[in-house]
Formats: C-alpha cells, sequence, structure tokens
C-alpha cells in the first residue's frame, strides 16, 4: 500500500496488502496492531517522514521519528522495515535522500522507501530499496 492510508481503511488494508509505506500518525498505528492480531497477520511497514517540514504532507516530523520508531516497534510490535518520504519539489531531491538514508541508518532499519520516476536514480544511489516508477511505466497522470 502506497500512499495515504485513512484509518477507517485500516481493517481492509491489513487484509489485502503485505507492505503498508505509509505508517504516519500514532492513531493509525494503534489501530493497524489491532487489526493485525485480530486477523493473526504480521505486515511489513514504512514510516512517512515529512522530510521537508511541509505542512500539505503527512508524515511524522523528524524530531517526533525516534520516539515514534520505538513506540512503534516496541510497544505495538510492528514490522518496521525503514523509512519512507517524499521530498519537495525544489529540484534537490539528493539532499533529502541522503538525510533519510542518514535517519534510516541511525534507526539501524534495513529498506528505504524513495524516489519516483523523475528522481530515483538518486535514491538508488541513496541506498532505496523501494522506488515508486509509475509513470514511466504506465505514463503520465492526465
Amino acid at each position: 500500500m502506497i500512499g495515504k492510508l485513512q484509518s477507517n481503511k485500516a481493517k481492509e488494508a491489513v487484509k489485502i496488502f503485505d507492505y503498508i509505506h505509509s505508517l504516519d500518525s500514532q492513531k493509525l498505528a494503534d489501530i493497524l496492531a489491532k487489526v493485525e492480531k485480530n486477523e493473526n497477520k504480521n505486515l511489513k511497514y514504512f514510516i512517512q517522514v515529512n522530510i521537508g517540514n511541509e505542512t500539505q504532507k503527512a508524515g511524522i516530523p523528524i524530531e517526533q521519528l525516534d520516539a515514534f520508531y520505538n513506540y512503534c516497534s516496541k510497544e505495538l510490535k510492528l514490522n518496521i522495515l525503514g523509512l519512507m518520504a517524499i521530498p519537495p519539489n525544489d529540484k534537490n531531491a539528493k539532499k533529502y535522500f541522503k538525510y533519510l538514508n542518514e535517519l534510516n541508518k541511525s534507526l539501524a532499519l534495513s529498506d528505504l522507501s524513495m524516489g519516483m520516476s523523475e528522481d530515483y536514480l538518486g535514491a538508488v544511489a541513496n541506498e532505496a530499496t523501494f522506488v515508486r516508477i509509475g509513470s514511466s511505466i504506465f505514463g503520465s497522470r492526465f
């Protein structure tokens, strides 16, 4: 699952997905943990980080990341694989990819979800293990 996950859709998401790339709030984490237990599933998660501190984007603020990660992984026992971010559209995505990679390493996480069709090479250069290249495959949205 890539994209915003509303808490009222969490039950269905747990049933049909194995990975969720957009864990972005304590409320959502609490619901997912409860549904996982009820469904006897163990999904893989990426914490979405608001890497550019943009008000229009979802994600955990950087200053709250350590506490949120500890809550999700230690208290809720969610399987956190890594971090995910969509950098600001300022033509300098590489600096954000580098920073997200550093944050990921500081938490000793193994995977990174970052990069899209126009900037995936910079993401891969900064150790992305998951990239989103839909428009390169399917074409631009109208």
